[in-house]
């Protein structure tokens, strides 16, 4: 028994001297810690130094304007030139260019013989040459006789009666202010009152002549009267030959009157047939289908009958007639159209309610505020914006008790005439302005010319700037044309071949449709007008520049045209 317990604790001793040499161990590991701790800075360091790349990250979000800049400077460079976007038919476009040398090469001839020999029909020669000399008034008259500085007082009032009766015969005409201002003017000069004072306005007239003891002065109302285009041709004529001191003031005053109190030169069923004509060869010219014509055709001769029942109504109701008209026309139009037959809406609802479009007058108003006429201007385009709403309010109201909407008055055809049915158009359409509108036979040929040229101009205008500035293509070229015409003998005034071409132009058409969509709630009511107002101020601005180049070329050729 005491022999194993020697041995248990010989045995425990062992394990106690092993002991204590771990403890040796135990102070090596004590600078372990401070690694350990210098370990444990240094990642929290290291992820301290990427949170600048963290902030980075969100710039991401930051692009979502460079897209909207991208846009912004790719939009001027998506529009492609006119030429490579136009629709004009190929042939029309050849056509055009042919009648334009054609005309070129014609004029340019017609020009030289005119230096050979000069017309007897050249316009105001004599307005460029000083007064007339005492010997040579000694030949005429009293009638003819002209008027110079220190005449009696008698004379001065024939002088302002022949003023105030030529003045209201030009604002009937539908002559811009400035040219009737400056008209009066010179014919108070070779009368012998040069300081003459002159008003005009679209509907009233004051002329001022100042006198040694006191100062005549006479004020009438005007613009209440319509002329005819061979009423127009006569005043202008006598304000050609006043200018040039061939008449005087007594001659000039009677044939001013009988020039307005004429009869018509073509009877009732004449400018009947006149009237289809006009509104065919509008339709044409709008791209209207055969049906599209004949149905413009139908409702122009319905137009014209109505014409000629109401010439007789006041004033007062012609406002009424408008409405009416425009009212019939555009409920048939809009019948037919429900009934399936393929009737575009343009052509034949614009084409014979063409006699009440005011394209001439809102062109006349844009020429009177570009030559800074502000009050004319205003009142004419105040005038033809009532016209534009009259004639909207009877198309909405068709439109609403049939059924159309008013917004499908822009949609044509499908089937068109081609591109050869605008050019018979033309040709449709002036042969029709004649009649309707009296103008003389011997001026047809001058007439058609000018819409020829006209129109070429506007689809050679189409196709290098677009349907906007094809307005000022076509009036740029056709007035030198219609100013070279008023000096031939045969040729009409400059204003009779200018009021065709505005009405063939016809600005007046697209603020229809502008007005008529604004009053059916069309949103693109506003681009219309905008374009129509745009149209308007082309064309003036086309006249204007025209003016200035047919009397530069006049001035080279030796022959005095038409000045405004």
């Amino acid at each position: 028994m005491p022999d194993p317990e020697v041995t248990t604790t010989g045995v425990t001793p062992e394990p106690t001297e092993t002991v204590p040499e771990p403890t040796v161990t135990t102070p090596a590991p004590e600078p372990a810690p401070t690694p350990d701790t210098t370990v444990t800075v240094t990642p929290t360091q290291t992820p301290a130094e990427p949170v600048p790349t963290v902030t980075v990250t969100p710039e991401p979000p930051s692009p979502e304007p460079v897209p909207t800049q991208t846009v912004v400077v790719e939009v001027p460079f998506t529009r492609d030139p006119a030429v490579t976007t136009s629709t004009i038919p190929f042939g029309a476009i050849v056509t055009a260019l042919l009648v334009l040398v054609v005309a070129t090469a014609a004029l340019v001839v017609l020009v030289r013989r005119a230096r050979a020999q000069r017309p007897s029909g050249t316009v105001a020669s004599a307005a460029l040459e000083p007064a007339a000399t005492t010997t040579e008034i000694g030949v005429l008259d009293d009638a003819h006789a002209v008027a110079l500085p220190g005449d009696g007082p008698s004379d001065t009032v024939e002088t302002v009666r022949f003023l105030m009766v030529l003045g209201e015969a030009m604002i009937d005409s539908s002559a811009p202010v400035v040219q009737v201002t400056r008209t009066l003017e010179r014919v108070a000069a070779i009368n012998g009152e040069p300081d003459v004072e002159v008003i005009a306005l679209p509907t009233a007239l004051l002329v001022s002549v100042p006198g040694r003891t006191a100062t005549q002065t006479a004020a009438s109302s005007a613009g209440w009267r319509a002329l005819r285009l061979h009423q127009v041709q006569d005043v202008l004529g006598v304000a050609d030959d006043a200018e040039a001191g061939r008449v005087g003031p007594v001659e000039g005053a009677e044939r001013i009157e009988a020039a307005v109190a004429a009869p018509p030169l073509y009877g009732g069923p004449a400018r009947v047939l006149g009237y289809v004509a006009v509104s065919a060869g509008l339709a044409m010219i709008l791209g209207g289908s055969l049906v599209d014509v004949l149905v413009a055709a139908v409702l122009g001769a319905v137009i014209a009958c109505l014409q000629v029942a109401t010439a007789r109504l006041p004033a007062a109701y012609q406002a009424l007639v408008v409405l009416s008209c425009a009212f019939v026309v555009s409920g048939a139009v809009f019948l037919l159209s429900r009934t399936g037959i393929d009737v575009g809406m343009l052509a034949p609802l614009v084409a014979p309610l063409v006699t009440f479009l005011p394209g001439a007058l809102l062109t006349t108003a844009a020429i009177d505020l570009a030559t800074r006429q502000m009050i004319a201007g205003s009142a004419r385009l105040a005038s033809g914006v009532m016209q534009l709403v009259l004639l909207a309010l009877g198309i909405t109201g068709a439109a609403a008790l049939v059924g159309v909407p008013a917004a499908q008055l822009g949609t044509g055809s499908s089937h068109s005439l081609g591109w050869a049915g605008p050019w018979i158009g033309v040709f449709v359409y002036g042969t029709g302005v004649v009649f309707h509108n009296c103008a003389r036979r011997a001026a047809l040929p001058w007439i058609l010319l000018v819409l020829v040229v006209a129109y070429a101009g506007q689809v050679v205008g189409g196709l290098f700037f677009g349907g906007v500035v094809s307005a000022f293509v076509g009036a740029l070229l056709m007035t030198p044309v219609a100013m070279f015409a008023a000096t031939r003998p045969t040729g009409p005034p400059a204003l009779v071949g200018f009021l065709p071409g505005f009405w063939l132009l016809v600005p007046g058409a697209l603020g229809l449709v502008g007005v008529t969509s604004i009053l059916g709630d069309d949103a693109q009511a506003l681009d219309t007008v905008v374009a129509a107002g745009t149209t308007m101020v082309a064309i003036s601005l086309g006249v204007l520049a025209g003016i200035a180049l047919g009397s530069a070329v006049g001035r080279r050729a030796g022959l005095a045209v038409e000045r405004f």
